[in-house]
């Protein structure tokens, strides 16, 4: 008898904590999952920072992806609550404090992206144009009136709110970085290229261009996903002028692209992928937001699933950028049109050129080694696998209808095939050797990797 009251007692018990347990689950009845909710508030925010950072002077190389991942991190933090299969990186990193949401109470979870994007967008941009703030205005206002009659001004103030107390926080966080926070206010700040030149081989200036290095500390800023041991990529093949050697092999490969003259192929890759160019285009560290974007349109993807990839893209391209130009600076490798000139022709130049100023034979302004474009593009491409597929086939339609280069769209079998053609693609337009972008694109996959292993996921 008492072995039976004893059992009833228990299974009373268990009953009680069951139903509590379904009530905690569904404490707010009828609230909407961030999944419920179409990605287009998120898609829409990532086009207006692309168009933006187009004019943006300061952004390339690193503060670019640098402020996507800022802008990812606080959008998927105000959220992710609503998000049952991913954790709050709260804590994740020192510093990186998020207020504590109300789990009891209604959110409406677009309105907290959209209040999030309205916050840190003119931050992120100090120096924006006047019509580049207009349009950030515009775009929050568009979308805080479209959502405002879906629900009570209770649900609309709380969860502007949410967005805005979150990225204060990230931009709390963000500010405590010394070397990447204001960057863009001077991307060629307390670096002498000439106290690191020593011996030929070592990068020195060519024009036309600064004649000054772009990022030379930007190695310092800050990671999400590396340790110190991460942050240099492989060395690369010893510097040579010897016909034998493996160098002079690679410069003979470059100068032999557009020698005596480039094909209409090699001018249409090089221009598809080049992105160097300010007021032309976006930079190459965001290249492939822009190609998420495209995919989540094409997907009809959910608010969920875009905010993951803003935030993972982000992450990866900026730890990409970051190492990638700790590598460059560590190893100061010339580019291929110092060595070629110097060895084996004088009057030869890339074919990299400015259709807005007219300017020619231009090469990126910091050292060669790893390639910035393969490296931030294989972080990119891998993001953008680990969620969509490895095998996902789409056309890249970035800059599709552009007069001013050849930017007809060219389809691909996968990201990695994207990855692949773009870091080619530097070789031919004469402004890498074919050893900064084999490594870029294995250092930049290593490091994409790295990054969607941190806890995202429960």
């Amino acid at each position: 008898m008492r072995t039976l009251k004893h059992f009833l007692f228990i299974l009373t018990v268990f009953s009680i904590f069951s139903c509590s347990q379904d009530i905690n689950e569904t404490e707010v009845p009828g609230a909407k999952l961030v999944a419920d909710y179409s990605h287009d508030v998120v898609h829409e925010w990532n086009e207006v920072f692309l168009q933006i950072e187009r004019y943006a002077a300061g952004y390339r190389p690193g503060p670019a992806p640098r402020a996507v991942a800022y802008l990812g991190l606080a959008a998927y933090e105000g959220v992710v609550s609503g998000m049952p299969e991913y954790n709050s990186m709260d804590g994740q990193w020192q510093g990186f404090n998020i207020p504590e949401i109300n789990a009891d109470q209604e959110y409406h979870w677009p309105l907290v992206v959209n209040a999030s994007y309205e916050y840190l967008m003119p931050r992120f941009f100090g120096r924006a144009r006047p019509q580049d703030l207009d349009l950030i205005a515009s775009t929050a206002r568009r979308f805080n009136n479209q959502y405002k009659s879906e629900v009570s001004d209770e649900v609309y103030n709380r969860s502007i709110n949410r967005g805005r107390e979150v990225a204060a926080a990230v931009w709390q966080y963000s500010a405590s970085d010394n070397i990447g926070h204001d960057h863009y206010l001077d991307p060629f700040q307390k670096y002498d290229w000439q106290a690191a030149f020593k011996k030929d081989g070592d990068w020195r200036p060519t024009f036309p261009g600064p004649g000054a290095p772009m990022g030379g500390i930007w190695g310092g800023a800050r990671t999400f996903s590396l340790k110190a041991d991460q942050m240099l990529c492989k060395r690369p093949i010893p510097y040579s002028t010897d016909p034998r050697s493996h160098l002079y092999a690679q410069a003979i490969e470059v100068y032999a692209q557009n020698t005596p003259t480039a094909s209409y192929e090699v001018e249409w890759v090089g221009e598809f992928w080049s992105d160097d160019l300010l007021n032309l285009t976006f930079s190459p560290g965001v290249r492939f937001l822009a190609i998420g974007n495209q995919v989540l349109k094409l997907e009809k993807s959910n608010l969920e699933t875009a905010v993951f990839m803003t935030a993972l893209v982000g992450v990866s391209s900026n730890d990409a950028g970051v190492a990638c130009w700790n590598s460059k600076y560590h190893y100061n490798v010339e580019r291929p049109e110092s060595y070629i000139k110097r060895v084996i022709d004088p009057s030869w130049e890339p074919i990299l050129e400015h259709p807005l100023t007219g300017d020619k034979g231009i090469s990126p302004s910091f050292p060669a080694y790893p390639s910035g474009h393969s490296t931030m593009g294989a972080a990119g491409a891998e993001a953008l696998g680990h969620i969509f597929g490895y095998n996902y086939a789409m056309t890249d339609n970035c800059h599709k209808n552009r007069v001013e280069f050849e930017g007809t769209p060219r389809s691909f079998t996968s990201f990695y095939e994207m990855g692949l053609e773009n870091a080619w693609s530097r070789v031919p337009l004469g402004v890498h050797f074919r050893m900064d972008c084999e490594e870029g694109v294995r250092y930049g996959t290593e490091i994409g990797r790295a990054a969607h292993r941190l806890p995202w996921k429960k």
